[in-house]
């Protein structure tokens, strides 16, 4: 089964929501980086809720987001457009405990509890929107639920789960959010509360095999949910050594001729997927000449 999200509506239009399947997407990062199990469900959780936020956008918007509790894994990075495409990394990618008294992964110790979860979008305006609140329980799913009640003023329920295999490879992954819509009833919120306090762990529903569909079926009840739209996730990193050359340019004459000087070429390296990009000395010369000629 392919990585993809869906987008509903249940109980009348009045519950607005999302659920993605993000196992191929958390493999590839998990390949790039070789995190280990912790890590690669804290980053899993955080990219799976990205993707997620990211189709609640339109045409060419863009989000990053930034987990960081001040926990021992660091800052953690995930940005998603509209399309799909989802990229995410953290600062310590090899961080792993012993699984916590519940016998899980103990994401909450690696994450931290002390610090923010900071969200900017990019909705091709002048200014950037941007959002934090607090770290609340550094599980990653009540961070974000925290968010979209504080931030958004939007009361939401998120689900997020990610499991790894013995080998460190990722087995599922995947999470949906629901979100209460003005003209929720009473009666509609207290069921919509009955369920989600019944429904089993999501990442128990991820290891069934059960599809982003099943899964609000499950949750929602089958004869509640309205699919309204589909599209296909996948890992995407839209770097390019034009992209970091621009950057570099950006340096001055300055600074990239003590690079000719000292190392006689140049090495950047994208965080998100860790594609290195070589520039010769001659590439270099070049760049100080568009500079001084302006261009």
């Amino acid at each position: 089964m392919n990585d993809y999200l869906i987008k509903a509506l249940a109980f009348d239009g009045t519950i607005r929501a999302y659920a993605a399947r993000t196992t191929e997407a958390v493999s590839e990062m998990q390949r790039r980086h070789y995190s280990w199990p912790t890590a690669t469900a804290a980053i899993g959780r955080t990219m799976s809720a990205t993707v997620m936020m990211g189709a609640m956008m339109k045409g060419e918007d863009k989000l990053t987001v930034k987990v960081d509790g001040n926990g021992p894994l660091g800052a953690i990075v995930s940005d998603a457009d509209a399309k799909g495409h989802i990229r995410g990394y953290a600062l310590n990618p090899q961080t792993h405990f012993d699984l916590n008294a519940h016998g899980k992964l103990d994401v909450r110790r690696a994450v931290g509890t002390e610090g923010m979860l900071t969200v900017v979008k990019d909705l091709g305006l002048r200014d950037m929107f941007t959002g934090q609140t607090p770290i609340v329980s550094g599980e990653i799913a009540e961070d974000f639920t925290q968010y979209f009640v504080v931030s958004e003023q939007v009361p939401s329920a998120v689900a997020l789960g990610v499991l790894v295999n013995p080998d460190n490879t990722v087995k599922a992954s995947g999470g949906f959010i629901l979100q209460v819509m003005p003209g929720a009833t009473d009666e509609t919120i207290t069921e919509l509360e009955r369920r989600i306090s019944q429904m089993e762990p999501i990442s128990k529903m991820i290891d069934r095999g059960l599809t982003p569909e099943e899964v609000l079926e499950e949750v929602l009840g089958k004869e509640n949910v309205r699919v309204v739209d589909q599209m296909e996730v996948s890992f995407d990193c839209n770097c390019s050594k034009e992209r970091f050359g621009t950057a570099i340019k950006s340096l001055g004459e300055e600074e990239i001729n003590s690079m000719m000087n000292e190392d006689g070429q140049a090495e950047a390296e994208c965080h998100f997927c860790l594609e290195k990009y070589i520039y010769s000395k001659e590439e270099l010369k070049e760049f100080v000449d568009e500079i001084r000629s302006g261009s």
